[in-house]
């Protein structure tokens, strides 16, 4: 870099050069040659998060009078420029950087005191009169405010998610009750077994996800629980009295979000239980969805050698080389998706145990997972519901060909014949290719009225 395009920053370690048109500083320039690491940067929700923070800091401090005014207004007017979704290039540190997000806070500390002495009209890098450290970061460390900006982070992006589970939800409750009358061959042990409903599977599947669901919106409420001000180690050290109150209130007005003071602030800074909490309840959606793709997958399988349950959309062709195959891609999509979620829960499960004494320092790393999963949801979800989901058609032909000829409907007969004659009835339908019904009448074990009646669509699908 030429020195017309570079400035001299100054940190504790001493003078570094700095693009000239940059607002990061010495600190992240240093970082930014350690973690190169994902090439992939902060993400939006963390920024926003941060912001945020800064900005009630900012406030907190003028109203307690440890920040002068003037400096205060200005360190507030470059974060709502930020959060209007400027500056964000300057945001450059890898999503997994030093312990503890340290990288990342004074990233975000250097951008913000850079921009707010433009507003005083001074020059980028002239600290002493904001400080990345002293005006910006000021009662804060990034022990209290990386953990509260992560938790922040995932609850937006948690609603989201949730957001996006709701339209699939909705989507399979309208097939379940499309499907309501249409019966189907039950299957256990991937083996025939007595009839149910098509729609009884997918109100199955939406009762499931229904389920994580709720316990999504349940986990999140704890994340509302912040440890902001508590500073380094939970001590609420160098912060003003009064001060944890007011940047939370602050906080909870900008961000929109109900957020509470810690009841142990040493908890979340050393504990990670309930963002770990939350991973492992992505983890256990993740396992619905997987178990709901397979069954779509297994039910379209065909059209002439599989199953063929049901027709799914065609949302591009096939094959490069087999002319008119369709093939289930956006279940396979959605299964590739939830192992990587599952492979994103161990990851956060390996770095919440991984605390020592009054920190936790692998928070970029579970944060990152976190939102790559609620990422991946909240993107995919709605496509999965619009192009497969709600184009799927039930194959009543199929359908009703494989309980016609299921000799797994002798189980009804068995109080009419007992167990064991069921047993010889059924091995003889598949030996002989006959329907039960054939076979019973002419062995005269039960009259037609008998058989019709234990066979009839209300007596095979029962009273629940």
């Amino acid at each position: 870099m030429s020195a017309s395009t570079v400035r001299i920053d100054r940190d504790s370690l001493g003078e570094i050069k700095v693009p000239s048109q940059a607002y990061y500083g010495a600190f992240t320039a240093r970082a930014m040659d350690q973690y190169k690491v994902t090439g992939h940067k902060a993400h939006k929700n963390l920024v926003k998060a941060y912001v945020m923070i800064k900005k009630s800091a900012a406030l907190a401090n003028k109203d307690l009078k440890v920040l002068e005014r003037e400096k205060a207004n200005a360190i507030v007017k470059a974060c709502d420029e930020i959060l209007a979704g400027k500056l964000l290039d300057q945001f450059v540190i890898d999503a997994i950087n030093s312990g503890a997000g340290t990288a990342f806070n004074m990233n975000a500390n250097e951008v913000i005191a850079n921009r707010a002495l433009e507003y005083l009209g001074k020059s980028k890098g002239e600290y002493e009169i904001i400080n990345p450290n002293d005006h910006v970061n000021m009662s804060q460390s990034s022990n209290d405010t990386f953990p509260t900006a992560m938790q922040i982070a995932i609850l937006i992006n948690i609603c989201e998610t949730i957001s996006a589970l709701n339209k699939l939800i909705l989507s399979l409750k309208k097939k379940a009750k499309e499907f309501n009358n249409i019966m189907k061959i039950g299957r256990t042990h991937l083996m025939d077994a007595l009839p149910v409903t098509l729609g009884t599977e997918f109100e199955e599947y939406v009762y499931s996800l229904n389920k994580a669901n709720m316990n999504l919106k349940v986990a999140t409420e704890n994340l509302e629980y912040i440890g902001l001000g508590g500073t380094a180690v939970g001590t609420g050290a160098n912060t003003p009295k009064g001060y944890k109150k007011k940047v939370i209130k602050y906080l909870s007005q900008i961000s929109g979000l109900n957020l509470k003071s810690s009841k142990n602030p040493f908890y979340s800074l050393q504990s990670k239980y309930d963002v770990a909490n939350c991973s492992s309840i992505i983890r256990n959606l993740a396992i619905e969805l997987i178990k709901m793709a397979n069954d779509l997958r297994l039910m379209a399988s065909g059209p002439i050698a599989g199953l063929a349950e049901i027709l799914i959309p065609a949302v591009h062709a096939g094959s490069s080389i087999m002319p008119g195959k369709v093939n289930p891609s956006l279940a396979e999509c959605l299964n590739m998706i939830c192992f990587i979620l599952i492979g994103n829960d161990v990851s956060v499960a390996m770095a919440a145990q991984a605390g020592q004494f009054e920190l936790n320092v692998m928070l970029p790393g579970m944060l990152k997972c976190i939102l790559d999963s609620t990422d991946m949801l909240k993107s995919f979800l709605p496509i999965f519901a619009t192009n497969m989901i709600d184009g799927l058609k039930a194959n009543q032909r199929r359908l009703e060909s494989y309980i016609e000829k299921s000799p797994v409907l002798v189980t009804l007969l068995n109080p009419h014949i007992g167990y064991m004659k069921a047993a010889e009835i059924y091995k003889e339908s598949l030996n002989t290719n006959k329907s039960i019904k054939e076979l019973v009448l002419s062995k005269g074990l039960m009259t037609k009225e008998q058989v019709d009646n234990a066979l009839s669509k209300v007596n095979i699908l029962g009273t629940n």
